[in-house]
């Protein structure tokens, strides 16, 4: 990527804080809004510019939050609209924006306008994917993003509605003006609230195909190719910031699934989104043969994704994360729990040197893991609960424990175990029974515990943000691979784009469990060479020689010389 857009939404950091699993304040095991104020100096302590804040709006939490029964109030376990104005404020007093997390493809079935659309009351008759037909045939074969069939018969208006999640969650029919309308008002009544932009959930489910052909059996998901990106997306996205979002100065930022960066770059140079978010690198650990595939990755495959995404995206901007409320931890999936504090520091090393807009998920600053759900009863993700009740209810197992161990190394609960603040009961989090399972590991891996150590993960985030605060290559310097073919190291260049800076830097990743020695190419190498940040005490200052890493070690060298 190459730019000569420097604003704030690009040099910025986002805190992602999943509102269920971050502090609960009155103690009835559900994290709430008060419990996120009574937290804010931490966040504001990170060094972080921006909080993105899962949905908290009004729900019957079939998928906690996303799917959402009114846009206009606040679920009454996370607390007010007085409690969520308290928090901006708390947020902006401190310098730090909110992000609101807004779902526009589907809305709950509680949803007034579903009620009444059921009902066929008037425009709301065409708020939602209809098709009349007979209760034993559905309108096509496209499956749902959580599993099963995408098409559910509503005994009471005796049609098919078409829901590419649960079935309690039906998609919003985006080719009816009136739909669209209903939703540039609301988002104009949250902008007028002070917030700071939005995340914009699944953004490219908006276009469906006309006619709802039927769709690739062997493809994954069956349907995709007639909803994901589809005929009408950019159309629809274009005139979203068109109506909502232009000339305010708020972030939009695009939830993609399967995009290439050519569709990136449409998004954002066209369509005019600030920055949307890849999924090709959460795919390298998943194979081909269901939902709970889980194959070695190598490290050449990071690094034919990254460089692809790193370089072909043009003038657009994407979010980089390893992490969020539906991954894996990373030090579990990308690192290793043996060597947690190496392998959380590496990592994070090697999101903070790219080029885009860093997103730090709750608890990836302290390392956190993933935890060991002992049964499907442990398990709160409706996406985890129905794919399997529905590999039991068929027969494609014929127990759990078949699948048990890739179900705990994908399922989106992982991430949505509640932070871990402390080595008191319930790691802090709340003085109630949590709403899910605490990790086991509270008492060695919490925020108490790493802010007195200024070795820890924690400590190292927060030098990363600074480091990347002041030095601007690291954000928008041009990325040139290092080391290509290296098993093990993964090294890059970022260089001037052309402002004068004859500076580089030049990062080394080492992403194995032993002491691996590199030489630096001779042109990366050669000037003044500087070590700026590394996840290890000492570590020579040279390039010319070759480098021995320690196991998940990071180092960012600035090489100084006169070249452009």
């Amino acid at each position: 990527m190459t730019t000569t857009d420097r604003s704030w939404r690009r040099g910025a950091v986002v805190y992602q804080i999943y509102p269920r699993s971050f502090a609960d304040s009155d103690g009835d095991g559900v994290g709430d809004i008060p419990g996120i104020t009574e937290r804010v100096d931490y966040i504001a302590d990170l060094g972080v510019d921006v909080v993105w804040l899962c949905p908290v709006y009004e729900s019957p939490q079939v998928d906690n939050g996303y799917d959402i029964s009114d846009y206009r109030s606040i679920h009454g376990e996370y607390g007010t609209l007085a409690d969520w104005e308290r928090l901006r404020d708390a947020l902006h007093e401190r310098d730090v924006r909110l992000v609101m997390d807004l779902v526009v493809n589907h809305t709950s079935d509680e949803h007034e306008w579903f009620r009444r659309s059921r009902r066929e009351e008037g425009e709301y008759a065409d708020y939602y994917h209809w098709v009349e037909g007979s209760p034993d045939e559905r309108p096509n074969n496209w499956e749902s993003m959580f599993g099963g069939p995408a098409w559910s018969y509503d005994d009471e208006r005796e049609a098919w509605y078409l829901h590419l999640f649960d079935e309690r969650m039906p998609d919003l029919n985006w080719p009816n003006p009136a739909v669209r309308e209903s939703l540039y008002e609301m988002i104009e009544w949250w902008l007028e609230r002070g917030i700071d932009g939005f995340r914009l959930d699944v953004i490219n489910l908006l276009s469906k195909a006309e006619g709802y052909p039927e769709g690739d059996p062997t493809a994954d998901p069956v349907g995709g190719e007639y909803f994901l990106t589809g005929p009408r997306i950019h159309e629809y996205v274009g005139e979203l910031v068109d109506r909502a979002f232009a000339g305010r100065d708020v972030v939009t930022i695009g939830e993609t699934f399967d995009v290439t960066p050519a569709d990136a770059h449409r998004f954002v140079v066209e369509d005019g989104l600030d920055m949307v978010f890849p999924f090709e690198h959460m795919d390298i650990d998943a194979g081909g043969s269901g939902p709970w595939d889980v194959v070695d990755w190598e490290l050449a495959d990071l690094k034919a994704v990254t460089e692809r995404w790193q370089t072909a995206v043009g003038e657009g901007w994407i979010g980089l994360y390893l992490t969020n409320h539906d991954q894996p931890r990373i030090v579990s999936r990308f690192g290793d729990e043996a060597y947690r504090r190496e392998s959380a520091t590496m990592l994070a090393t090697y999101l903070f040197t790219l080029c885009g807009t860093p997103f730090v998920y709750q608890g990836q600053e302290l390392g956190m893991t993933n935890p060991d759900f002992e049964s499907l009863e442990q398990y709160r993700d409706p996406a985890t609960v129905d794919r399997v009740q529905r590999a039991l209810a068929t027969g494609d197992i014929e127990l759990f424990e078949e699948i048990s161990e890739a179900v705990n190394y994908w399922s989106r609960d992982n991430a949505r175990t509640p932070m871990q603040w402390s080595d008191d009961e319930h790691a802090g989090f709340t003085a109630g029974e949590p709403w899910i399972k605490v990790n086991d590991n509270y008492p060695e891996i919490n925020a108490e515990r790493e802010a007195a150590d200024d070795e820890s993960v924690l400590a190292y985030y927060r030098r990363l943000i600074r480091f990347r605060n002041e030095h601007p290559l690291a954000v928008y310097g041009a990325y040139e691979p290092l080391l290509a073919d290296h098993s093990q190291v993964f090294a890059y260049r970022r260089t001037s784009d052309g402002d004068g800076d004859s500076d580089a830097l030049v990062v080394l990743l080492n992403f194995a469990d032993e002491v691996v020695s590199v030489e630096v190419p001779p042109d990366a190498a050669s000037g003044d060479t500087e070590l700026l940040i590394g996840n290890y005490e000492g570590g020579s200052d040279g390039l010319a020689e070759p480098v021995d890493l320690r196991p998940y070690e990071a180092r960012v060298y600035r090489v100084s010389s006169d070249r452009t």
